[in-house]
């Protein structure tokens, strides 16, 4: 699944950029949204949470899920193994599972080390 968000640049392109130790909530997407779109707050609140549901859904499934200029999301799956308790050295099974691992793209790694988009390798 790709989903494009256009938008993104001109949402994150404001406070948030500096490394304040702040946690970005939900609510803060949602007021980012109807700040920058101009829906109202309801309406941003609802397409923020239906665009969470979808990636949801979609690793849920076990779909990657990629962004463009942003990164990937993919589901993998973990095998059995031999793990070890660290308080009493036992060893113990871990169940097979899957898990999730994000993969930022190369644009967003360069963003956030604060390069110019401009001088990466063609």
């Amino acid at each position: 699944m790709l989903i494009s968000l256009t938008f993104q640049r001109d949402i994150f392109a404001g406070g948030w950029r500096a490394m304040t130790g702040k946690t970005v909530t939900r609510a803060d997407l949602c007021e980012a949204v109807y700040q920058k779109v101009g829906l109202s707050r309801t309406e941003s609140a609802s397409l923020v949470e239906l665009v969470l549901k979808e990636i949801t859904d979609c690793l849920e499934r076990g779909e990657t899920v990629k962004l463009s200029s942003f990164g990937s999301f993919v589901v993998r799956k973990k095998g059995q193994r031999i793990g070890r308790n660290p308080k009493t050295g036992k060893e113990v099974p871990i169940s097979p599972r899957r898990v999730m691992v994000f993969k930022p793209s190369a644009i967003l790694k360069q963003r956030i080390n604060g390069e110019d988009e401009s001088h990466s390798p063609a």
